[in-house]
């Protein structure tokens, strides 16, 4: 029997259909929050054109929170989908140990996991978006303007599509009934460390690939809905290591075609 076909015999059609909505609910009101910002970053590109100095006097606690709240709904959007079946699969186990009169824990405390881990990466994106702001790299629209940078960017992101760190998470993600059969943990702390565990694998596997956010433009957001796509293929469907293989070439030759561009 499969992950999914376990994640699912223990839920009724209504848990389900709950739990999928408000999963789907919660990525779409991220997709809308996205395309405001990037409606509004459009509007300022449009003024600073003309611009040839960094934003980083702008940069206030206020903006600094404003930028973090950006990167973490943009990891929800993102991320939420392909954690779809370990949050059903979860939500399957905690239903069959209520019925036999086990301790309960509801989905919400594992997601928060989830959340902690994936607010974790999103203060990184932001101290990275302060610095490369900071060395006059970015365009208003958040991508490299250096052919040198991208290249290296996309390089690194290819080789570790090969890497054994990458192919370990890729395991643990793929895997949500096994992931949990061999991490499980009592009560509302163990859930929540759980989700945490989880939420590390989700960035273990995905973080080099949110970095190439920057390539195209964090608010680009074809390229963002690319780029989520990718992860929820390389993660999900049948032929996903070979999505992940043919991707990491991809990222590779098209590297090396930047350096060469950087260098000439």
């Amino acid at each position: 029997m499969s992950d999914g076909t376990i994640a699912t015999t223990g839920l009724s059609r209504r848990d389900r259909a709950v739990i999928l909505l408000a999963l789907c609910g919660v990525t779409a009101i991220a997709w809308v929050y996205l395309w405001l910002v990037a409606q509004d970053m459009e509007e300022m590109a449009g003024d600073m054109a003309d611009m040839a100095m960094p934003l980083t006097d702008a940069w206030t606690a206020s903006v600094f929170a404003l930028t973090f709240a950006m990167w973490w709904v943009m990891m929800l959007g993102m991320m939420l989908p392909s954690a779809a079946p370990m949050i059903l699969t979860f939500a399957t186990l905690n239903r069959n140990r209520r019925a036999k009169g086990e301790t309960f824990v509801p989905t919400t405390v594992f997601l928060l996991g989830y959340l902690i881990a994936w607010g974790a990466f999103s203060a990184v994106a932001t101290v990275a978006q302060w610095a490369l702001d900071g060395f006059v790299l970015l365009t208003p629209m958040l991508a490299i303007g250096s052919y040198l940078f991208g290249g290296g960017l996309l390089i690194a992101a290819g080789l570790y599509q090969f890497s054994p760190l990458k192919q370990a998470c890729l395991r643990a993600c793929r895997s949500p009934f096994a992931f949990l059969l061999n991490h499980w943990h009592e009560g509302w702390m163990g859930a929540l460390r759980m989700g945490l565990a989880h939420g590390a694998y989700c960035l273990g596997c995905c973080a080099v690939l949110m970095a190439l956010l920057f390539l195209a433009g964090a608010m680009n957001l074809l390229w963002v809905a690319a780029l989520a796509g990718f992860v929820f293929a390389e993660k999900l469907l049948p032929g996903g290591v070979w999505i992940g293989r043919a991707g990491g070439v991809a990222m590779l030759g098209f590297g090396v075609v930047l350096l060469v561009r950087g260098f000439g």
